[in-house]
Order: structure tokens, then C-alpha cells, then sequence
């Protein structure tokens, strides 16, 4: 055995450049110490732009050690990442380079090593690095892995394709090639040893931490490594450096590449925009174009003393829709975002088409008020197919590039098209997009720490706080846990939140930043508090005004349930058509627009041809009648929802006058964040808080004596229309209805209309009470005999089934920060039965999506009804982005019920490729059936596309 130097590694052992790390897409094999210089310089370079000043000190004082040398010893980590490519599974995987290896006497393979492909290179770096590191002196516990520093950093690299590996055992740690023949004896233990010595040379590491990281600072590294290692691996910024001949890893060598690598890192992280935003403006009139109204001027007058006070954290704002609780949010952001030294934010919302809709007011924020780097992120599932300003991201299509990527296909899947993908989006500074992109982040998805980082140094704004079942809320629950962990400073925005949910929010951001008393949160309706994330100090809710103190006038229709029944059916009396024609006989006869809000899609569309029936005039009239659901293309859809927008949304100034006469039926899709006005508004029964959202649709914006007709002219009394199907002869909830709204709660919501009803709702000063109320345990006691024994067999059956949702996102979550305890791989372990699918949807989703193909006399299928557009042939590459583009606009959800048995032939074609948003499609074949529709035969159903959209019989 020969001697080792004092470094570890023999004294006569030199770096053997023939051992590659990068090569596909490249001219020639790239040594893998380049890979390691490059990913190190990387690194440095993203602590430099992308940390705060407080993350690097929060990190070199969990290492015991100054900022200038935890930035050498962290880089020197990054590094380290792709040490595992040091062995013979790896190596073998470009033969040409491996020969003279192989025949090298110096490697010892054990018997089919080399072959052994379940051992991945990532997986040899954990079981590597932990010797190396123990033998470089740092800290170690060989007892109890999770207590080891040493075992700490190498999981940690590890991770570097998204998933941690589970803890070592101690007799692993000790003899790691009896259990992983793949790591190679003789060379392959040298060279990692030599590899680790030069690497800790060149980037000046020689300090040893004397402690490790805890769980929010761990997921950072883990997080920036991985970034490191992208930007690193792009083929084009590799070609530039690749060795020449004759180059053989001499320390002139070594250092040269280095410092070249040090400085093309600067120009590739500024490509990538991965600079840091900085909220400069101070004022609010700096951020807005107007003057703060009650609600927002209160939050100037007092927010700034409680953060200079007692620090950033969290801020809670409840108010009715319409009452600026956006600018409010955005205020607060800037405030939070100064004191907290953030690098941007991000704005999470309920839906694709809220988060389309915020994007241009956060833009027109962050022009105002934000400077450095801006680069804005629109985040959602379709967010690829919008097209925003020039400082807007969107997502796109994995496999459209703007480059090359040198690594294998699932790297290169990920690292390309910086800014654009799925699992980079949330690395942009500012981001605007649904709230499922962040909670990714509490989920096992591979790579849930890059989402963890680009959330740990932003401020997080909730909108539609109160919007979200069980198991969305355990799942936010758990996120606010992690983001008071890393002292993310928090937005809150809600209409609606009942105060437990309130106090289980802001309890759970306190418990992660440490503070575990309970904060006995009561909020004020409209208002705000504020829980500082640094002292435990909650403020008490600050009651405010309302530049809208309204009544809302409130007509409770016990009606008999109709709504299924065909337009030319007879009418019945005391049933929801006859009492619908009733209330919207004023907006026919005098003018006005009117909005009716139904429980499902076949209810909406029925109710729609009814109207139509019922007030031909009106529907012969351009615009007269419109109908909006989800069950549209998605094209057609966001025509739509723009056609209601230019119709029904706020006056942008100049003199205004009554509305042409319309009546917009819609579904829920309406209740959060789109901001359309109607003089009255019709809904059929649904828990109050949802109630209460549709209510502030009813004359939500000013538009003066001569802006509405004189039937609804009374601006601060606006009318609710509650069509209620529950009546002594029928006290459930229709069967068409299934299990949409708890019946419990619509049993209670049917009891408070009917106390209120007479007097009126006061905005704002009822809504807190109402909301929590609708579930106060003693609501029973109102009732007697059968109908109270129901209402407790239906709170019984609610309360189980949000307990077993909450129970199910807790399985399926990952550990809260304090419970990581040292062993990151609990951020990516699974329960047995727990898929990807059941972690990516949101829980009771029984949805499919469809793509109509329509069939056209000349034999041409099209991809329109109109036969305009060509349904795109697809090659060996798939679809072409165009064509992508134009198959995912025409994509539409269903009932999963209508997919369930399938179908031979409605699958996608090969053609087409295998792009994400064409994974499960079903193709239905749409044959001409006349008047404008078109049908076709899906397993037991008869679905047919028309103008009212999708339906199936």
C-alpha cells in the first residue's frame, strides 16, 4: 500500500484526467475534476447574487465559522457533488473513455461492477463522501449517523438529482464496497481521494465546521448546489472550457481552468436572471397610482412601527372582496420584503385563471416599486401557452430548448431553458402562479428543495386564504411551518376565514420560526394583524373601516328543485325556473346586467337554454346572455372569461351609463379574484362563505345614479338571490348536486338565510360572525327532533372526512422542519401506495381532459369546428412547438366518470411525442350532429360539444 501525503491521498498519485464527467452533446469526454472546478466556481457565484447578507451569516454561524471561509468550505461542497462519477457503473457508461481505464491495473473492479446501473453515480457520492469528509477531520458521530456532520453534508450532496438517500447505518459507513461493490477498489478509491484533495486546494476549503446545518439552511445549500450544477452542465458554456490536447491536470493547469471558471460564472448567472430584487420604494403612493383607501392606509399608518419594532413575519388581512386587499397585500409585501431583505416574492392563488389575471397588476407593482433584477415568473400548469411583457417567464415545453444540456435525459429535462420549467419557475425572483407550485415544495416530489429555496428568501403572498378544503389547507399548514423556519416573511389574504383556520395558519408560521405558544388569534372583519416571526409578538387584530359599508339585501326563494328539466318543458309552480324567470324579469324589461351562479356544469347549462327560452329577446341580443364553466376548451374558455371581463368589469373611467341588459350564468368559477360588477346577483344555495364571495360580484364598483338602472340604483344595498332547494317535502340537497357542498353546512347556511333574510346582512360588520357561526357546534341546538338528528349525523360525517383529509396530507407530507432531526431523507421518503398522481392532484379530483378532434365532410379532422385549423401530424420528435401549442388551447376537463372503460383509439398517437401536457389525453372523434353540434360514442356515454360546451348523456 503506498504511503499517503498529509492531504490523504499517496504521495505518488496523480489526477487522472481520463476519467470523465460530461459527454454527452460534447466534442470529447470532459474531465470530471472541470465539472467539479466549474460547479464549485458556480456555486460561489450564486452565494454571491442569490443569498441574502442574513442567509450567509445564518449559514456561517451554524458552521462555526466567518462568512469569508463558510463561502470556501460550502462551494468546496457543491463541488463534491459528482465525486460519484468516480467509479466503474459510471465510468462505463462511454466505453471509448472507459477502455484505458479498464485495462488499467491500478483500478480493481469487482466481478460485474461496471454493470451494476442501479448504483448511481449520485447514490456512490453519499456512500463516498462521508469517509472522505470524516477523514478531512470533520465532525463525526459514528453511533448515530444523523448527529455526523460528515454523514450530514454527504446526503446532503447526495440529493443533487432531487432525492436524498436514506441515512447510513453505522456498519455501512464503516465498510461501504462490502455493501456497494460498485465504488471499485484500488484507483477509484485513490482517485476520490485525489479528486477531493485538489478541489479543497483550488477553492481554499481547509477549514473544518464545527457544526452542521439545520433543516431551512440545509434545504438551501441542497437547493443552490443543484442550481450550481445546472448552469454548470450547459454545453455550450462546457465547450468554451473543454481541455485541449496534452492537458493533464497539473496544479498551472488546475488553477488556470479555475479562475477562467470563476469568471464565465458571473456572465451565466446574469443570463440565467437569477439576481435579486430590492423593494426600493418606501411610500405607498410610490407603488400605486392612487391613494390608499381605509383599509390600506390603516396598514401605512401602522405596520411600519410594528416590523421596525419587533422584525418581519406575517401579516393577516381580512376584508370583502373589492376592498383593495391586493394593493394592501403588495404594501404589506414591500414592507416585509425591506425589513427581511428578500430577494422578491411570490403571489399564490386558487386557479389558472386568477393567477393570469393578478400577473399584469404584479407587473405593474414591481415596475413601480421594485428594482435589480425583476424577472417575473408566471407559474401554472398551461402558463406556457400565455403571452406576457418582455420581463415575463412562462413555462415551457420540456424538450423546447434555448440550448444543449451535457447530462443524461433526466437532467437535461430539468436544466434546460433556464427560468421556464416547472422546477426552476419558483427560482425567479418574483413569481405569479397557483397555489399548488409552492406547496410542491411540503410534498416527496423529486426536487421539492428547489422550491424550498425559491421560496426561503421571499415574501409569500396567500390570496383566497379561506378557498382551500382539508387537505390543500394541511398542506399550507405545513408550508408556513417550513417558511417560519427560514424566516420568509408571509401575506395572508382572505374574504372569509373563519377564525379557527386564522389562528391554525398563523400558529403554524410561529411554530416554525420556534415559537410554539398558541397565539389565540381572533381576526377582525375588515383588518389585519401581524405576528413577528423573530419575538413571538402577535399584535392584536386592528379593526378598520370600509370605504363600502353596505346591506346586503338578501331574498331567501324556498324553490322545488327544476333545474335539470328541458327548456320546453312546462313550467312548475314554486320551482327554480318559474322564481328564476320572476327575479330576472326586471333586468329584461329595464336594463342591467345580472349574474346567475349554479352548483354544477349541467345545471349551468341547462339554466342557460332556459334563460334563453324564457327571454328570446334578450338572447337574440349580442351579448345578451352568456354562459361560463370550466367545461370549455381552453381557448374558448379564456374568450370568454375575456368577453365577461370588457362586459361586467370595472369602468375605466370617463362617463359612464346603464350596461346593455345581460345575464351572465356561470358556475363557482366566478367567486375568487375576478373582478366583475353585476347589478344582481341569483345563486343557488351554497355555504355561506361562498355566499358571501358571489354577494360581492353584486355592485362591487362605483358607477353613480346614472351607471345602473333604477330597479338596482341603490348602490350600497345590493340584492342576493338565494334559489333554495331545501324545503320540507325535500330537506337534502338535489342528487344532481353529489357531494359538491357538505349538505350539513348547506343545512346551516339554509337556517342563518332564513333568521337574515328579513333584516339584512351588514358588510362588513356581519361577515365574521356569519363565517364562523355556519360552524359553531351549538348551531344543533336551534334544531328539533329529526331534522337536529340529521344535522348531527351530517357534522359527524364532515368532520370525519376532513379529518381523514387532513390525516392523508399529513401521511403524504413531508416532516415538519424540526422533525428532519439531521436525516434530510425524510423530505423525500413516500408511504407505501403513496404516487405521484395522489401527490399532484388535489384530493377527490375525479377530473380526465379531453381533446375534441372534429371530423370534417372532406375527410380533413380539424382541431375547430369550423375546420380552420388541421390536427398536427406529429414526427419522430413529436410535436413540433406550434403544433404543441395549438393541441393544449383546445384541451378541456370532464368528469372522469366519462372516461372510466375507455375507449380503443382515443389515445394520443406516437406522432405526437411525450410532452407532459399530452400525458393521459383522450382523443374524442367529434362527427357533425347538426346545429352547430357535434357528438361522438365514449364507452357508455353519448358526449356532445356545442356552444354551451361539453356534455354527455
Amino acid at each position: 500500500m503506498l504511503k499517503r501525503g498529509k492531504a490523504g491521498a499517496p504521495r505518488d498519485c496523480v489526477l487522472d484526467v481520463r476519467l470523465w464527467g460530461k459527454e454527452s452533446g460534447l466534442s470529447s469526454p470532459y474531465p470530471v475534476v472541470c465539472h467539479l472546478l466549474d460547479t464549485s466556481a458556480m456555486f460561489q457565484q450564486l452565494w454571491d447574487v442569490v443569498l441574502s447578507n442574513e442567509t450567509r451569516s445564518a449559514i456561517a454561524d451554524a458552521l462555526g465559522l466567518s462568512a469569508e471561509r463558510a463561502r470556501s468550505v460550502v462551494s468546496f461542497w457543491a463541488g463534491l457533488h459528482d465525486i460519484g462519477k468516480i467509479t466503474p457503473p459510471f465510468q462505463a457508461q462511454a466505453p471509448g473513455a472507459f477502455e484505458p481505464v479498464r485495462d488499467d491495473p491500478s483500478y480493481v473492479n469487482a466481478p460485474g461492477a461496471e454493470g451494476e446501473k442501479g448504483f448511481r453515480h449520485e447514490i456512490a457520492s453519499h456512500w463516498s463522501l462521508y469517509g472522505l469528509l470524516r477523514q478531512a477531520g470533520y465532525p463525526d458521530d459514528e453511533r448515530l449517523m444523523r448527529r455526523s456532520v460528515s454523514h450530514q453534508i454527504a446526503q446532503l450532496l447526495g440529493g443533487h438529482h432531487g432525492v436524498f438517500g436514506t441515512a447510513l447505518k453505522s456498519k455501512q459507513a464503516a465498510r461501504p464496497r462490502d455493501y456497494n461493490p460498485g465504488l471499485g477498489w484500488g484507483g477509484w478509491v485513490e482517485q476520490r481521494q485525489v479528486h477531493f484533495d485538489e478541489l479543497r486546494r483550488v477553492t481554499g476549503a481547509f477549514a473544518v465546521p464545527r457544526g452542521g446545518l439545520p433543516a431551512g439552511l440545509a434545504v438551501v445549500v441542497a437547493g443552490l448546489v443543484v442550481v450550481a450544477d445546472w448552469l454548470a452542465s450547459q454545453a455550450s458554456a462546457i465547450e468554451v472550457r473543454m481541455p485541449g490536447a496534452g492537458w493533464s491536470g497539473t496544479v498551472a493547469e488546475v488553477d488556470a481552468h479555475w479562475q477562467v471558471a470563476v469568471g464565465s460564472a458571473r456572465g451565466v448567472v446574469r443570463a440565467a436572471r437569477l439576481g435579486r430584487a430590492s423593494f426600493s420604494a418606501e411610500e405607498f403612493g410610490s407603488m400605486f397610482p392612487f391613494a390608499p383607501n381605509s383599509l390600506q392606509r390603516d396598514l401605512v399608518e401602522h405596520l411600519p412601527a410594528m416590523i421596525a419594532k419587533d422584525g418581519p413575519g406575517l401579516v393577516l388581512v381580512t376584508a370583502p372582496t373589492g376592498d383593495g386587499k391586493t394593493e394592501a397585500a403588495l404594501f404589506a409585501a414591500s414592507l416585509l420584503g425591506r425589513a427581511a431583505n428578500a430577494r422578491g416574492l411570490y403571489f399564490a392563488l386558487p386557479t389558472m385563471g386568477t393567477a393570469d389575471a393578478m400577473l399584469p397588476r404584479v407587473e405593474a407593482y414591481a415596475a413601480r416599486a421594485l428594482s435589480g433584477e425583476r424577472a417575473l415568473m408566471l407559474l401554472h400548469s398551461k402558463a406556457w401557452l400565455s403571452s406576457p411583457g418582455e420581463d415575463v417567464c412562462v413555462g415551457v415545453s420540456e424538450g423546447q430548448t434555448d440550448g444543449v444540456v451535457s447530462a443524461g435525459r433526466g437532467t437535461a429535462v430539468e436544466a434546460d431553458g433556464w427560468l421556464r420549467g416547472a422546477k426552476r419557475g419558483l427560482l425567479a425572483p418574483l413569481g405569479v402562479g397557483t397555489i399548488d407550485q409552492a406547496l410542491g415544495a411540503v410534498l416527496p416530489l423529486r426536487y421539492n428543495v428547489l422550491r424550498l429555496l425559491g421560496l426561503s428568501d421571499k415574501v409569500f403572498v396567500v390570496d383566497e386564504a379561506h378557498a382551500y378544503g382539508p387537505w390543500m389547507h394541511q398542506l399550507l399548514v405545513r408550508l408556513l411551518e417550513w417558511l417560519g423556519e427560514m424566516r420568509a416573511p408571509v401575506v395572508l389574504l382572505s374574504a372569509t376565514l373563519t377564525g379557527r383556520t386564522a389562528g391554525s395558519l398563523v400558529d403554524a408560521y410561529r411554530r416554525g420560526a420556534g415559537i410554539r405558544e398558541p397565539s389565540g388569534v381572533v381576526p377582525r372583519y375588515p383588518g389585519w394583524l401581524f405576528a413577528s416571526a423573530a419575538v413571538g409578538v402577535v399584535s392584536s387584530a386592528r379593526g378598520t373601516t370600509t370605504d363600502r359599508v353596505r346591506t346586503l339585501r338578501v331574498s331567501h326563494r324556498p324553490v322545488a328543485w327544476d333545474a335539470l328539466e328541458t327548456a320546453g318543458a312546462p313550467v312548475l309552480e314554486g320551482g327554480r325556473r318559474v322564481v328564476l324567470r320572476e327575479v330576472l324579469a326586471p333586468v329584461a324589461a329595464g336594463g342591467g346586467t345580472a349574474l346567475v351562479c349554479c352548483t354544477t356544469v349541467a345545471e349551468a347549462q341547462q339554466t342557460y337554454r332556459d334563460v334563453c327560452a324564457a327571454f328570446p329577446e334578450l338572447a337574440a341580443s349580442p351579448g345578451g346572455v352568456r354562459l361560463l364553466h370550466s367545461r370549455y376548451p381552453a381557448d374558448e374558455r379564456a374568450r370568454i372569461t375575456a368577453e365577461c371581463a370588457a362586459a361586467y368589469g370595472k369602468p375605466e373611467g370617463g362617463p359612464v351609463s346603464v350596461r346593455p341588459t345581460s345575464v351572465l350564468v356561470a358556475t363557482q368559477v366566478v367567486e375568487q379574484s375576478l373582478d366583475f360588477d353585476f347589478d344582481l346577483v341569483v345563486s343557488d344555495l351554497a355555504p355561506i362563505a361562498q355566499l358571501l364571495q358571489r354577494a360581492g360580484r353584486g355592485r362591487r364598483h362605483r358607477r353613480g345614479p346614472l351607471g345602473r338602472p333604477a330597479w338596482a340604483a341603490a348602490e350600497d344595498e345590493p340584492a342576493l338571490v338565494v334559489l333554495d332547494p331545501l324545503t320540507a317535502e325535500a330537506p337534502g340537497p338535489p342528487r344532481s348536486w353529489g357531494a359538491v357542498y357538505d349538505a350539513g353546512l348547506l343545512m346551516r347556511t339554509s337556517r342563518i338565510l332564513q333568521e337574515r333574510a328579513p333584516s339584512g346582512i351588514a358588510v362588513p360588520d356581519d361577515v365574521q360572525h356569519l363565517v364562523d357561526e355556519v360552524y359553531e357546534e351549538e348551531f344543533v341546538d336551534r334544531l328539533e327532533g329529526s331534522a337536529r338528528e340529521e344535522l348531527v349525523r351530517l357534522d359527524e360525517e364532515r368532520l370525519a372526512g376532513e379529518a381523514a383529509e387532513r390525516h392523508l396530507a399529513a401521511w403524504t407530507s413531508i416532516c415538519s422542519p424540526v422533525d428532519v432531526k439531521g436525516d434530510l431523507s425524510k423530505l423525500s421518503a413516500r408511504e407505501a401506495g403513496v404516487t405521484q398522481d395522489l401527490l399532484t392532484t388535489r384530493l377527490g379530483a375525479d377530473t380526465g381532459r379531453v381533446l375534441c378532434l372534429y371530423q370534417q365532410a372532406n375527410g380533413v379532422t380539424t382541431l375547430d369546428p369550423q375546420g380552420t385549423v388541421e390536427a398536427p401530424d406529429g414526427g419522430r420528435w413529436g410535436l413540433r412547438p406550434a403544433g404543441l401549442a395549438e393541441v393544449a388551447r383546445r384541451v378541456a376537463p370532464v368528469p372522469g366518470r366519462w372516461l372510466r372503460g375507455g375507449e380503443p383509439g382515443t389515445a394520443v398517437p406516437q406522432v405526437w411525442g411525450t410532452h407532459p401536457s399530452l400525458r393521459d389525453l383522450v382523443l374524442l372523434y367529434m362527427a357533425p350532429a347538426g346545429e352547430g353540434s357535434w357528438v361522438c360514442q365514449y364507452g357508455r356515454f353519448t358526449i356532445s360539444m356545442s356552444g354551451v360546451g361539453l356534455e354527455a348523456h
